[in-house]
């Protein structure tokens, strides 16, 4: 009996202190990943097949007008992405604090798979800048902060100032 007591205690001791040591997933308090400048998603890129129109202008609802032109900020990315996610709301912020002085769009190369080969990238996120004139002037590969971006445009003197 003193054995069968012993083992009983042992095996609930040890379920006690597995149980403590796994945190229960109610109690973890779960916080939006850190992502360091350069961040790349880890899944690679889909092979090419049937495009798909997935060009999101995060400036504005309407179109520009043709005979405006604008530097250009161009992010080709995945909605599914962990870097590209954390891109999203900067995208968003630039396009709504700069609007009518930049535009700022967004491709998904998992939906838009011919745009990856259009615009030749090998990783996402991707951001492409352009003057206003449509020359690409600098390239970035990985999350890249709202700050980085906007020096990026002035070290190019590019007045953004609103």
């Amino acid at each position: 009996m003193k054995n069968s007591m012993a083992r009983l205690f042992s095996a609930a001791l040890i379920a006690a202190v597995i149980i403590c040591a796994v945190p229960a997933q109610s109690a973890v308090k779960k916080s939006a990943p850190k992502v360091k400048t350069g961040a790349l998603c880890p899944t690679p890129l889909p092979k090419k097949t049937a495009a798909k129109p997935a060009v999101k202008n995060a400036t504005a609802k309407q179109p520009q007008k043709a005979s405006q032109k604008l530097p250009r900020l161009l992010d080709l990315g995945a909605t599914k992405c962990i870097p590209c996610k954390m891109m999203a709301p900067i995208l968003e912020q630039l396009g709504k604090e700069y609007k009518g002085k930049l535009k700022v769009d967004f491709i998904d190369v998992w939906e838009n798979r011919s745009a990856g080969e259009k615009y030749k990238i090998s990783s996402i996120p991707t951001q492409i800048f352009y003057d206003a004139n449509g020359k690409e002037f600098y390239r970035h590969i990985g999350f890249f902060p709202k700050e980085d971006i906007l020096a990026k445009f002035k070290e190019h003197k590019i007045n953004l100032k609103k």
